[in-house]
């Protein structure tokens, strides 16, 4: 968002800085032309004033020629022409000098532009080879007795040009980097506030209950807004250590009065007859039945209660040690167990974490299949994600109950507590993974777990988890 604000800030100041500097620097261009025409215009008129007084009173030239040697001392070229477009008096000057073919053009065009102004009387102007050459008719404009005509060079007017273009680019590119530090200032000041905002919550989305967002920066829109996401989290935490707290105490003060039921009943059944005996059996399964549902009661607590600390994770490790230790197991109840990873299998999960997913999802399926069945754990890297699929050929799960299956005794088929995918979806999601449920081709249940892999910057390789 910072560079979105700044980039636009910038546009902007780009395009009122075009919108104003370059009309200006136009404006400014032509109006230095005009000034240039009209001083070199006037120059020539004060000649032709001189020049009448020589051709049409016949007084002295000497005020015409003092006239035409200042204009030479000023790096002006000019002339005066009689009626006939003869030259009567002239200033030396380059391309005017009378010899050379280059000499002989430049007299013919100014006396052609004498001619023109002859035959049509009024001021006449031509650009040529960078120098501005003007033309005025001496005496009456109906019945002129001659022409002056005055080039003057137009570098110095360039130059002065070139120098204000100059001036307004440095003008430009100070606002610009100006508007630039301005921009990134203002983005930052938006931005940062937001950004600890948006960090407060990845880290309270992860179970960090007790993180805050800093207060008291950026707009005041943005300080509402932490302060609002404070007093939401300050209420969920309040929230969620009731609801874990009620739990974990109704779960662990269950315990003792089950385990001394227990007790009991298996006093009253060793001395009991074979009928009453067996009343004693079914007894002590619902017990055991209400103590399983207690032990996952508090696990899922302890999955709610635990803040993930990924690390890295050899995931290849991991499935053969559980594939070890259920293989007894699922040898005892004729299940077929195996375990494939690709080699060196790395996530990034808290310890623990994974051998606890995989213990559940391995104790629900050999609660589920029957025998001869096979339970299958596979894993491979695709997509940038560490895949890892508990794949087997058991009964399946129809489609209403995948989609209530992650929640607490969301499976009212569930042979065991119902809270095995529970934990199962806890641990992963709170790490950054995904899980899901589908069906198995051929008939069964795949549970497909997207674990997150290492970080783009690393992690220490020595921590690893299961290695």
């Amino acid at each position: 968002m910072t560079r979105r604000i700044a980039l636009t800030f910038m546009a902007l100041i780009v395009l009122l800085l075009v919108l104003a500097v370059v009309p200006l620097g136009l404006s400014m261009t032509q109006r230095e032309q005009t000034s240039f025409r009209d001083t070199t215009q006037a120059a020539n008129r004060t000649i032709a004033a001189a020049a009448e007084e020589y051709l049409s009173d016949h007084r002295s030239p000497a005020a015409m020629r003092r006239l035409l040697e200042q204009a030479e001392r000023a790096g002006d070229c000019a002339a005066v022409f009689d009626t006939a477009g003869r030259p009567v008096a002239a200033t030396g000057c380059p391309g005017r000098t009378g010899e050379g073919e280059e000499d002989d053009q430049a007299a013919g065009n100014w006396g052609d532009l004498a001619h023109q102004v002859l035959v049509h009387p009024g001021t006449a102007a031509r650009e040529r080879d960078d120098r501005l050459v003007v033309a005025e008719p001496i005496g009456d404009t109906t019945h002129p007795v001659g022409a002056a005509v005055l080039s003057r060079s137009a570098e110095s007017m360039h130059d002065r040009i070139a120098s204000m273009w100059w001036r307004l680019a440095l003008i430009g590119a100070g606002a610009l980097v100006a508007g630039v530090l301005l921009s990134v200032a203002l983005a930052r000041w938006v931005g940062r506030p937001l950004r600890a905002v948006d960090a407060a919550a990845l880290r309270l989305g992860e179970g960090a209950l007790d993180v805050r967002a800093p207060g008291g920066r950026g707009p005041q829109e943005v300080r509402r807004l932490a302060s609002t996401f404070n007093t939401m989290a300050a209420r969920m935490e309040a929230l969620i250590h009731g609801h874990r707290a009620v739990v974990a105490d109704v779960s662990h003060q269950l315990r003792t009065p089950l385990t001394a039921l227990r007790l009991r009943l298996d006093l009253l059944a060793a001395g009991a007859d074979d009928a009453t005996a067996a009343e004693f059996a079914g007894a002590q399964e619902e017990i055991a039945r209400l103590s399983r549902l207690v032990d996952g009661l508090l696990a899922v607590s302890r999955a709610e209660n635990a803040v993930p600390r990924p690390v890295p994770v050899r995931v290849d490790q991991v499935v053969d040690d559980r594939v070890v230790a259920w293989e007894p197991v699922a040898r005892e109840r004729r299940v077929s167990l195996t375990g494939r990873c690709g080699v060196r299998l790395t996530a990034y999960l808290s310890t623990g974490d994974l051998e606890q997913v995989i213990d559940n999802l391995v104790a629900n399926a050999l609660d589920v299949v029957g025998e001869g069945a096979a339970i299958r754990i596979e894993g491979e890297a695709t997509r940038g994600r560490v895949v890892l699929r508990v794949v087997d050929n058991g009964p399946g799960m129809r489609e209403a109950v995948r989609e209530a299956a992650f929640r607490r005794f969301g499976n009212p088929e569930a042979s065991g507590s119902g809270l095995g995918l529970a934990i199962v979806h806890r641990l992963i999601t709170a790490n950054g993974g995904t899980v899901r449920l589908q069906d198995t081709a051929g008939g069964g249940l795949t549970v497909l777990l997207e674990l997150p892999p290492l970080p783009p910057q690393g992690a220490p390789q020595g921590l690893r988890a299961g290695s």
